[in-house]
């Protein structure tokens, strides 16, 4: 059963320039993206910088107005709620964000950020004390921390507070952009592996939006690639590492780095530079960089074509779907 669907969602941003700052061009951040997500699931979402995924997260938050197109979370349509009938959505719906201490009130303690949260909704009552000791020690920290600010815990420390504001309010989904991309290698496990936890326990549903393919393949179900605020494949996480297709799929692929240094992987290194979302190429919009483009490539853009063998894994492609 779906529990988010995205419906040709699209969202440009205006181009002004000018002594009059008058409109010049769009954006293209996400362009006709569509796709569900099922309850108790973890979407991730890949690509290079740039490519439109925490636009694509943000969005389906509410935090952006839409150029087009649909998101409907929990059975909800998020474009269609004003202020008030989406503070209830809110609740159901949270993020955890890729700096925490950017994302955490310095001025504020632990326990003063934890407690907004149930203010805000409405949930602030005389058990809010053991519910918020027991939500820090949840996330894996001792009930003293909540007397201390933000700048007093490491990178790791301060993802947790921000993971335990996340699921304060025991939401569904949770849209986690890049929580882990500013923390170390070792810390990083951790993290995921606290996620998961959650989940488990919770019954959480996450979109989890990295650049970062090794970590994906750790904690997704399935992995949608994205290149210039498109989807150009989505599939299991095993058939996207054992069997993708998108020519870009392979060379993200073959840049993950093999802890073994006695063996060797032929590495695609893409020619050319990433075209501005700006002006995107017409076609498909990987024709610029792609060894394998042919003229069709440059004059007609493919749509998500399902797989003969394998119809949940669909690629955006003349030549390899």
């Amino acid at each position: 059963m779906s529990i988010i669907e995205v419906k040709n969602l699209k969202k440009y941003f205006p181009v002004t320039g000018g002594v009059f700052l008058r409109r010049t061009g769009w954006v293209y951040a996400v362009d006709d993206v569509s796709f569900t997500v099922n309850r108790g699931e973890t979407l991730g979402i890949v690509g290079e910088s740039g490519c439109g995924k925490t636009t694509l997260g943000r969005c389906i938050m509410g935090m952006y107005d839409f150029t087009h197109g649909e998101v409907i979370a929990c059975g909800q349509s998020v474009s269609k709620l004003n202020s008030s009938q989406r503070r209830p959505l809110a609740a159901k719906l949270q993020m955890i964000f890729q700096d925490p201490f950017e994302s955490l009130d310095p001025r504020q303690t632990v326990r003063q950020i934890l407690e907004e949260k149930y203010q805000i909704h409405s949930r602030a009552g005389k058990d809010l004390d053991s519910a918020i000791e027991t939500l820090i020690e949840q996330v894996g920290l001792l009930p003293d921390s909540l007397l201390k600010y933000p700048h007093e815990f490491s990178g790791g420390q301060r993802q947790r507070i921000g993971i335990a504001r996340a699921v304060s309010m025991n939401p569904d989904i949770i849209i986690c952009d890049e929580p882990v991309s500013a923390l170390d290698v070792s810390v990083q496990s951790k993290i995921l592996n606290l996620l998961l936890k959650l989940q488990e326990k919770m019954g959480l549903t996450y979109i989890f939006i990295s650049h970062d393919l090794s970590v994906v393949r750790h904690i997704s179900d399935r992995i949608a690639v994205m290149y210039l605020g498109k989807i150009v494949e989505i599939a299991d996480a095993q058939t996207i590492y054992n069997h993708a297709c998108h020519p870009y799929t392979k060379a993200l692929l073959s840049a993950i780095p093999i802890p073994d240094p006695t063996l060797k992987k032929e590495r695609i290194l893409l020619k050319g530079e990433v075209p501005s979302v700006e002006n995107p190429p017409p076609g498909c919009r990987f024709n610029t960089r792609c060894p394998h483009a042919k003229d069709i490539c440059r004059q007609s853009e493919p749509s998500l074509f399902a797989n003969k063998t394998d119809p949940l894994h669909r690629t955006a492609c003349h030549f390899f779907s």
